[in-house]
């Protein structure tokens, strides 16, 4: 297996990566059924996931972490029917999806992940914790 390393820092492996090893490339789940298309973003503070899930509801997504794997998921069924004097109409509509990851240790402040769903994305905020985070190069004088 080829690892990527990060060039400022070789002994460690790129966190990036690590946190986010087993997403897929592409939008399709093991089932051939398409997933909600994901952008993953990362900063000093910490890692942001956006989904794109247009005409859910905050109620439609069920997120949880145990033992360092996020899961991401939902289930919505929707039953329409129609009834005419000529003839009745039942339309049924399906949607789910599950999407995990695990996140690295010590580098993930787990207690402070939040998500919030406005205009069709899902965006997660995961935080780094203080001792993961990247500190600035510090100058030592020499006495």
């Amino acid at each position: 297996m080829l690892v990527k390393t990060n060039n400022r820092f070789p002994a460690y492996r790129n966190v990036f990566d690590d946190l986010f090893n087993d997403w897929s490339v592409s939008n399709f789940s093991e089932t051939d059924t398409t997933l909600p298309a994901i952008n993953i973003k990362e900063n000093e503070s910490g890692f942001f996931v956006e989904m794109a899930a247009p005409g859910m509801e905050k109620k439609d997504f069920v997120i949880n972490l145990k033992d360092d794997l996020l899961t991401i998921s939902s289930e919505k069924k929707i039953e329409n029917e129609e009834n005419n004097d000529h003839y009745t109409r039942k339309e049924y509509s399906y949607q789910s999806f599950s999407r995990s990851f695990s996140l690295p240790k010590n580098v993930v402040d787990s207690d402070k992940i939040n998500a919030t769903y406005k205009n069709g994305e899902l965006r997660i905020s995961i935080p780094k914790r203080e001792e993961a985070k990247q500190k600035p190069e510090k100058l030592i004088e020499v006495k």
